[in-house]
């Protein structure tokens, strides 16, 4: 037990996910500051984070559209205004003119002078000597302040310093093979980086200690879903014979030949389906590869084998689009399909309800297909689209509503963010992998283009003149903020204006606050053809269909990340005509943002595109990791870290060969409760 840890603290250490003394050494710094010297105040320069001591000169409440205490500090070679919005009345007596302080901030250029906002800061002068290594800043939670979590951090050190270490879990042969230091090293460094430490080195994670940390961060990862993989693989499933007579009528009803990636794709599913082991696959395919059509063959020999398959979607849109599909291709084979989401409420709901129960063949929705209360008769397939919007758990989740006996459904996760090789086996180690790695004949690359909104008129004329030709046409409305309800303001405002700039046009209108049968509706006619032009939010990409559709307009493209903005132009160019992309931006546009917009211009290549949003914007952002919880590395990035993936992966395999008595420990260390496996 640490000194001072009393309950209330327990409870905010927990939302950390520190329960123990081993937890707060691993729970790491994020990056650091030097407050190792002490800074003239005559010296400092806007946007720098110091240290300086002086006296206070002047010290008083202001008002200044709000109520703030202003404190005037200054040590003889200039004086610096400290701001704080949010005190107390015992800070405010604290704070008096003569007062020695020492303080630590960010410091700005004020309507006075430098300033620094609620900087750190203690009383006294000279009887606080600096520190003598670099301030480490960590990841903490409302009311838990640094300098509280420095406290407790160093009370850990000093047990680690007197205790000699911790289990070191990486054999010896192995981490002498890597050259990494012991864990201890590591640990006491990270936390406590000397005064000499070579801060860029480690805010790039390329010191030593760093890297031994981060191998065994991904090497519990890697171990954690392998080890998911053989727990699941464990128990048995419904093996599904090999495709029969329905699914030779829905190929041949099919107005288009399979590819051949289609058909390799489709062999290694359905070989999959036929053994009496549970199927663990990722499909991969760029937007418009065809992934439908294998759910579809995959839901098929399901139901030839008198069992039910449930498809879920992250969004209502998608989830109606594959409704659409599947409903086309199989009511003529007299399969019915079940439509189940959360706003479908009363009878409607409870007649779906019962036809789950009793068995109907294909049942489609959204996370309201994983609440409690809905019960399938007999599962055996579990397909998940776009993955990286649900992840692990989730997916356990409903394949548990298919757990009979200890029998279990397979399982497919589609995704159209193409993952490279390495970054794949990482966070889909639980997983064998598919691709379907080429676009069906005909589909020609869509011509983009960015301009900036001045050109906005000339837009406008280029989407007249191309559905007077007798083309249809997007315009997506974006916002930087993530709400439905300002987006979808935004969008009908720009539906309302583009009406009085293109009077001839029949426009159309979708958003996010629309309900799922208006949205259906609005979708329904321009899918008719009997719209011109469809004014949407980004609700339309992923799941829309229109083959006439050919031109896009994208406004404020630069608030977009580059596999989105892949997504929506993945949108157009169905039917086999040229289609174009323009992408329209308010300058001036920051780095990242040119970057975008040049390779959206320059490839429509699936995977390249993939690749350079994971080095903009990181793999959890991409892989959508924020939100599923899984990869939420204390240390490690994939993507920085990349090249160390091929020695973890044959680290993995030598421990659960040689070693397997550490691999659980290994990831209790790194995961803890964070991961979740089997527990049929």
């Amino acid at each position: 037990m640490l000194r001072g840890v009393g309950p209330k603290l327990k409870e905010k250490l927990a939302r950390l996910n520190i329960h123990t003394v081993q937890d707060l050494l691993f729970h790491l710094p994020t990056r650091y500051e030097d407050r190792t010297r002490i800074r003239a105040v005559g010296t400092l320069r806007p946007g720098e984070r110091a240290l300086v001591r002086g006296d206070i000169e002047h010290a008083e409440i202001v008002y200044r559209g709000r109520r703030m205490l202003a404190v005037v500090l200054a040590d003889g070679t200039g004086s610096l205004t400290l701001r704080f919005f949010h005190f107390s009345a015992a800070q405010q007596n604290r704070l008096k003119r003569g007062q020695a302080l020492e303080c630590f901030g960010e410091v700005r250029a004020g309507r006075h002078g430098l300033e620094m906002v609620h900087p750190e800061y203690r009383l006294g002068g000279d009887d606080h000597p600096p520190d003598d290594f670099l301030t480490p800043v960590y990841p903490t939670t409302e009311g838990l302040p640094q300098s509280r979590l420095r406290k407790l951090s160093h009370q850990a050190l000093e047990k680690l310093r007197l205790a000699g270490g911790l289990e070191e879990w990486l054999p010896d042969d192995l981490r002498a093979s890597l050259k990494l230091a012991t864990l201890k090293d590591a640990l006491l460094y990270v936390h406590r980086p000397p005064t000499d430490a070579d801060l860029a080195k480690l805010a790039a994670g390329k010191h030593p200690a760093q890297q031994r940390l981060l191998f065994e961060e991904l090497l519990a990862h890697h171990l954690s879903l392998r080890r998911l993989r053989r727990e699941l693989q464990n128990h048995p499933a419904t093996a599904l014979r090999t495709p029969g007579p329905l699914t030779e009528r829905f190929l041949a009803a099919l107005p288009f030949k399979l590819t051949a990636a289609q058909t390799r794709v489709a062999g290694e599913i359905s070989s999959d389906l036929a053994q009496p082991r549970p199927m663990l696959r990722l499909l991969q395919g760029d937007v418009g590869s065809g992934k439908t059509v294998i759910a579809a063959l995959a839901a098929l020999q399901a139901a030839e084998a008198g069992m039910q398959t449930a498809l879920v979607a992250p969004t209502e849109l998608l989830a109606e689009q594959h409704l659409r599909n599947f409903r086309h291709w199989f009511e003529p084979l007299g399969l019915p399909t079940v439509w189940l989401t959360g706003k479908i409420k009363g009878k409607a709901r409870e007649q779906a309800l019962l036809d789950i129960a009793q068995g109907a063949p294909v049942v489609i929705g959204t996370h309201a297909l994983m609440q409690e209360g809905v019960k399938f008769k007999r599962l055996a397939l579990v397909i998940v689209d776009e993955q990286h919007r649900f992840g692990v758990h989730q997916r356990l989740q409903l394949r548990d509503k298919g757990v009979t006996a200890g029998v279990v459904p397979h399982q497919m996760v589609m995704t159209a963010t193409p993952i490279p090789r390495t970054l794949s086996m990482s966070a889909y180690a639980d997983l064998d992998t598919s691709v379907i790695d080429e676009l069906p004949p005909g589909r020609k690359p869509a011509v983009t283009v960015a301009l900036p909104e001045s050109r906005r008129e000339e837009v406008i004329r280029r989407v007249s003149e191309a559905c007077n030709r007798g083309q249809q046409a997007y315009w997506v409305c974006t916002l930087i903020e993530e709400s439905e309800t300002l987006q979808a303001q935004t969008a009908t405002d720009t539906a309302q204006r583009l009406s009085i700039d293109l009077p001839k046009l029949r426009i159309g209108l979708v958003h996010g606050r629309l309900k799922a049968e208006q949205k259906e509706q609005v979708m329904s006619v321009f899918a008719a053809g009997d719209l011109d032009l469809l004014v949407a939010t980004t609700v339309i990409e992923v799941g829309v269909d229109v083959p006439r559709a050919n031109l896009m307009i994208v406004e404020n493209a630069e608030r977009l990340g580059l596999s989105q903005l892949h997504q929506l132009r993945g949108r157009i160019g169905r039917g086999g005509d040229q289609s174009h992309c323009v992408l329209m931006y308010k300058p001036p546009l920051t780095d990242n943002a040119r970057l975008r917009l040049t390779a959206m211009r320059e490839t429509t290549d699936g995977f390249e595109i993939s690749r350079l949003d994971l080095e903009l914007r990181g793999p959890g952002e991409v892989l959508g990791t924020r939100q599923t919880g899984m990869l939420e590395f204390r240390i490690a990035d994939l993507m920085r870290d990349r090249d160390w993936l091929p020695r973890v992966h044959d680290a993995a395999r030598q421990l659960m060969r040689d070693y397997p008595s550490h691999v659980d420990p290994l990831i209790a260390r790194w995961i803890g409760t964070g991961t979740r496996y089997s527990q049929v």
